[in-house]
This record gives C-alpha cells, structure tokens and sequence, in this order.
C-alpha cells in the first residue's frame, strides 16, 4: 500500500506547483491585498493594539510575579502609557503651534526665492525657442481704455457680474476638522480597550491557539515564533527609540550650529518622524530644504541643511543601526524599503510605521517553515 507524502518534504514541491498553479497563486495574492486596503479601517487598530501590548507584556508579566492580578496590572501599564502619551502632547503643543503659525510664511518665503531662481532658465528656454525659430510668445491683446465706448456710442459696457461669495465654508471646514478629530479619538479608544483586553488576558488567544494545533512540532513552532516575535518586537521598539532620540540629539546640535531657526523643534521632528523608515528621512529632508530656502540667501548654505541631516541619517543607518540592533532584527533593507512602501499603500502612516515589526515577525514564521522558508531567505540579509 503506498505511504502518505509528507507535505513538508522538498520532494513534493511538483505537487504543491501542480496544485496551486502561479494564475491562482496570483489572484489570491491580489485578493489578499485588496482585502487589507479595503478593511484597513478594521485591521489597523488591531494590528497595532497587537504591537503595543507585546511591547508592553514585560511590565505586566513582571507585575503578575509581584501577585498582581493580570486585569490589575494591564490596567495600571494602560493608564501609565496614555500618561506618557498626553505629557508628550502637552510638552510638544507649544513649539508646534509656534512652528505651524509661521509655517505659511516660511513656504510664500520659500516660493518666492524658486521663482526668482527660475526666472533665469525661464529667459533661456525662451531664448534657445527663439534662436531655433520655436513659436513665440502670443501678444496680449491691449487693454480697453477708460474711455471706451460702447457700440452706441453711448456709456461703456458694464464689468460682468461677479459671483456672490460661497457661504458655508466656514462650517464645512469645522465639520471636517471635527469628523477628522472623532475618527482619531474613536481609533485611539478602540486600540486601547483592545491593547489591554490582550494584555489583561494573559496570553489567553496564544494558548488557545497552540492547544488547537495538531502535532507537538507544529505546537512547539507556533511557541517559538510567538515568543521571538515578541522578543523582536520590543527590541526593536526600544532599540530604534534610542538611536532615534541620539540621532535628534546630533541634528539640533547641528542645526543650531549652522543658524536654522527653532533646532530644538527639528529634534523633536526627527525623534518622532524616523520611527516611519526611509519616508519620515524623506519628509525632513523636503522640509528642511524649504525651511532653509527661505531662512538663507546662499545657495551653499541651503544646500548644508538638508545635507548635513543626509549625513546624519546615512551614518545612522549604515554604522550605529547594524550595531544597536545586532542579529536579533536581520532584515535586507530593499525588502524593508519595498515592505514599507507597500504598508504605508495599503494602512498609510501605522502601515509605515508597523512594516518592520510585520516583515519581522513573517521572517520568523518562514525561517521555522520548510515550506516558507525561501521567503525568509529573501527578507533576511
């Protein structure tokens, strides 16, 4: 009688192409990130609930040694985190306030420094068009005179009608800023019950979930990936707030040596902003680069801006990062880059912000797979 094929043998890898042929593969591919587009307002929060409760689990596993009651102590770390996170808003409400009030200024500032840089290739382009017998500029056609009559001969004609002023703007705008502020409070809300429902259940879902598999190895598997998983993911949290806040630390030390208004408020940006890998390096670069077009008249001293927090950035990345995070987080930065750009498509900035943590946790799970295991070859350095 012929034995059953093992469905983690490398033998079987004709069957698995036979019965899943690269067409369905495909669509299902697409089909799952259609799904996670589609119900990112639904995964979202749980998905970053998740994240901050296996930050958080340490303390509540450390307050359950002491005999405090699971429910107690995910009360208390809750309560402690939303602590943290309004002192850090009330801290930051000030210079930021001060900061986007002067924000219209600095880009009109900014504006028309490029418009007089571009009235020199503006005169070229219309001169290389000339001397190549390109067409010329249409003629305005001049303008009527105040003593312009009409066909009669009579008065001239009156100006068209001007269209009455919209009204309503006013409460649209409010109306918006107001959804805006719900949606984000209602989001905060539900990723807090949610975080401490995880945590006050003391590992409760894992367990269920490992009793529910079928062989012991696929029960000691599934404690491994959850238990590195987690491992990762707080060093990662903490490890990157480091080298974050060192790193903004470095940039106001240099920004206020090289005269850029508020550095101090520039820290604060790089601090909260380098948590989103590659885009949050990308956003102060742009702004930077107009904050300094329209603070400085030399186009060397512009340039330093934005380059000298390039430098920063790079060092960062390429010297203190691979030091600080050790073999505990090997990720190869194109599929970071690529996973990062495809989170922050499908979720926006969480997505962006909980890439790392994702491809982190799915190099694990395929590591300890046979069959995925080509899928942590490809994410891992």
């Amino acid at each position: 009688m012929a034995q059953p094929r093992n469905a983690h043998d490398p033998t079987t890898a004709s069957s698995w192409n036979e019965m899943y042929p690269a067409g369905i593969v495909i669509l299902a591919a697409l089909g799952i990130v259609a799904a996670l587009y589609l119900s990112a307002g639904f995964l979202v929060p749980i998905a970053l609930a998740i994240v901050l409760s296996a930050l958080l689990r340490p303390l509540v596993r450390a307050q359950q040694r002491a005999r405090v009651p699971a429910g107690v102590g995910a009360a208390l770390v809750v309560l402690a985190f939303v602590l943290l996170i309004v002192a850090a808003g009330f801290a930051l409400v000030t210079p930021m306030r001060g900061w986007f009030a002067q924000a219209p200024q600095t880009f009109a500032a900014a504006k028309a420094k490029l418009n007089r840089l571009r009235e020199p290739i503006q005169n070229l382009t219309g001169a290389a068009e000339q001397l190549t017998g390109g067409p010329a500029e249409p003629t305005p056609a001049p303008a009527a005179q105040p003593n312009d009559q009409g066909p009669s001969g009579g008065a001239p004609p009156s100006p068209p009608p001007q269209p009455a002023p919209i009204s309503g703007g006013l409460p649209k705008i409010l109306a918006s800023v107001l959804g805006t502020t719900t949606q984000i409070l209602g989001g905060a809300a539900e990723v807090l019950l949610l975080m401490y429902l995880i945590l006050a259940s003391g590992g409760m879902f894992h367990r269920k979930f490992v009793r529910e598999l079928p062989g012991p190895r696929d029960k000691q598997v599934a404690d491994d990936v959850v238990d590195q998983a987690e491992k990762v993911i707080l060093r990662y949290v903490i490890v990157n707030a480091l080298v974050n806040f060192g790193q903004a630390i470095a940039v106001t030390l240099v920004l206020w040596w090289l005269g850029m208004p508020s550095p101090i408020l520039w820290g604060l940006f790089t601090f909260v902003l380098e948590f989103i890998p590659y885009i949050g390096a990308a956003i102060m670069i742009a702004l930077l680069t107009l904050t300094a077009t329209a603070t400085f008249d030399s186009v060397g001293r512009v340039l330093l801006v934005p380059g000298s927090y390039l430098l920063i950035s790079t060092l960062q990345n390429s010297l203190v990062s691979p030091l600080a995070y050790g073999r505990g987080l090997q990720l190869n930065p194109v599929a970071v880059f690529i996973g990062v750009l495809f989170w922050w498509y499908v979720w926006g900035v969480v997505g962006a912000f909980l890439a790392v943590p994702i491809l982190a946790v799915i190099k694990i799970a395929a590591d300890r797979t046979e069959r995925f295991r080509p899928v942590g070859e490809f994410l891992g350095e």
